[in-house]
């Protein structure tokens, strides 16, 4: 897995709000489902509304690419069973740029 990619996965499953938003670049961006999330300030706020306390389990890497991976993951979130999806990350100098979440 992408070190980028592992960051994120670890700080959810950690539940380490600080290194989940430094996993993403200061103009990065979560899709989720359709909502777009951009920078630090926002990604911070929906991270701790809707993801901190839950649990990421990665499935399998459907995809690589050179500037990312798409994963097939089982998301979920604190008081749930959970559901799979596909989270799509993009990355570049170090950081995740966008993260494309949608049910699988």
């Amino acid at each position: 897995m992408a070190r980028e990619v592992r960051a994120y996965v670890d700080a959810v499953n950690a539940r380490d709000l600080d290194a989940l938003v430094a996993a993403f670049g200061p103009d990065g961006v979560v899709i989720d489902v359709t909502r777009p999330i951009r920078g630090h300030d926002a990604i911070r706020e929906w991270a701790r509304a809707e993801v901190i306390g839950g649990t990421l389990k990665v499935v399998s890497i459907a995809e690589r690419r050179s500037n990312g991976q798409k994963l097939l993951v089982h998301w979920a979130p604190a008081g749930s069973g959970g559901w799979r999806a596909y989270y799509d990350f993009t990355v570049s100098g170090g950081r995740i740029v966008r993260a494309d979440l949608q049910y699988a």
